[in-house]
């Protein structure tokens, strides 16, 4: 399906609900799999939760069968964390799989973390790649150690199932530590499970628990997705407002930095009761803007169209793991905004925008399976008419995309 936004303006006063965020509810989705005891409130109904739900409630195949096999597609979260989780069901054995994408991104470094805990996982096809067979066991061991600056999801799919293991974990991080909130992103929501875990310099300790009793959980409201009505606000008049729901000041997502980041694009962020206001209260300088997205680089390719639509450039840093996500996200974002007539150079870590007033109208904008691609340029049709190809990709995250933009005003027709 591909969709032509034609040039729009945003109405002057909008309301959206996002649902939970998908980081937290896959954590979560994997917490209740282990504890049956938790309940979730606010889930996210992202593609992507829906395939954890759906891989974490399937029945147990018949020991004397093949294995079960397990087709996450494209979401990536997933992969990692039902590795994990399979690798310690005992007298359970899965064969984890996915896209034909999926099959080029890495999983070797938790497979070996894994495997330092005693987990028996293999490969099926290619070596350090899904998919991949795993013979679910009881881990007893209680030490492991990885690089420190390895996709966070890694680290998080450890931690997730640690409390289960007999004798917890101690893990280990070699080196500069990437990706940090992510991290605490985890440890928070396992000690509102009543976890004991500890993050002290390079070494993260989670303590065992055997069970949770009667606990709930409401999950804050996605903050990647807000990240495109910042956008949006930012090119928007002076006086635009867009109020969202359900948000936290204290949030536990990294993409939070959003607040702080999109002051540089004359948005101002207003906490009130459960939901944000973000209001356009000045036009931005025209200054290059330097920032590091160590932290947050899942809002690296709404950050850089921003700064395309204002005719203001950008350097990005921090960016290396975007390489490895659904699709080379610097190589797409150079070769998209160069369509639209951007100057602009990526490497492996970076992404230099140059200030430029020029749009190229009516621009075709691919989005290589990647929710975020799609999602990102969206907001350019408050500049000019453009079209986004295979649209139908942001159900990955946020299925109610295309509608929420339409109740705030944007053309979009088929």
């Amino acid at each position: 399906m591909d969709l032509h936004l034609q040039s729009s303006t945003c109405n002057l006063q909008s309301s959206i609900k996002i649902t939970g965020s998908k980081s937290e509810t896959n954590r979560l989705l994997l917490l209740q799999a282990l504890y049956p005891g938790v309940s979730l409130e606010n889930t996210s109904n992202s593609d992507d939760s829906e395939v954890m739900t759906k891989a974490l409630t399937q029945n147990p195949a018949p020991k004397t069968l093949n294995p079960e096999v397990i087709d996450i597609h494209h979401a990536g979260t997933a992969m990692r964390f039902l590795t994990a989780y399979f690798a310690t069901q005992e007298d359970r054995e899965v064969v984890l799989t996915g896209s034909a994408r999926m099959k080029e991104r890495p999983i070797k470094i938790l497979v070996e973390a894994l495997q330092q805990l005693g987990a028996e996982i293999s490969y099926e096809e290619n070596e350090g790649f899904p998919p991949i067979k795993i013979k679910g066991k009881k881990l007893t061991s209680n030490k492991v150690s990885l690089l420190a600056n390895t996709s966070s999801q890694y680290i998080s799919a450890l931690l997730l199932i640690a409390p289960k293991l007999e004798n917890g974990l101690e893990l280990t991080l070699e080196g500069e530590i990437t990706s940090i909130p992510y991290i605490k992103m985890t440890l928070s929501l396992l000690e509102e499970m009543g976890v004991e875990t500890s993050f002290i310099e390079n070494s993260i300790k989670v303590h065992h628990k055997s069970t949770i009793y009667n606990l709930q959980s409401t999950i804050e409201s996605d903050w990647s997705s807000a990240s495109y009505f910042y956008s949006i606000v930012a090119l928007s008049q002076t006086g635009t407002q867009i109020k969202l729901s359900s948000y936290k000041q204290n949030s536990l997502q990294g993409d939070s930095a959003l607040v702080e980041i999109y002051k540089h694009f004359g948005v101002e962020t207003t906490f009130q009761e459960n939901s944000i206001f973000l209001t356009k209260i000045e036009n931005p300088q025209p200054r290059t803007q330097n920032l590091q997205l160590n932290n947050s680089p899942d809002i690296a390719q709404t950050i850089a169209v921003t700064c395309f639509g204002l005719g203001i450039g950008c350097h990005l840093t921090g960016l290396h793991t975007l390489k490895i996500k659904e699709t080379d996200r610097l190589e797409a974002l150079k070769t998209e905004l160069e369509k639209l007539g951007a100057k602009i150079e990526v490497t492996n870590d970076t992404l230099t925008l140059e200030a430029s007033t020029t749009i190229n109208p009516n621009t075709a904008i691919d989005t290589y399976n990647d929710h975020r691609m799609a999602m990102a340029f969206a907001p350019l049709a408050l500049r000019t008419d453009i079209i986004i190809n295979k649209a139908e990709v942001v159900s990955k995250s946020y299925p109610d995309f295309w509608g929420d933009l339409e109740s705030i005003g944007f053309n979009i027709s088929q």
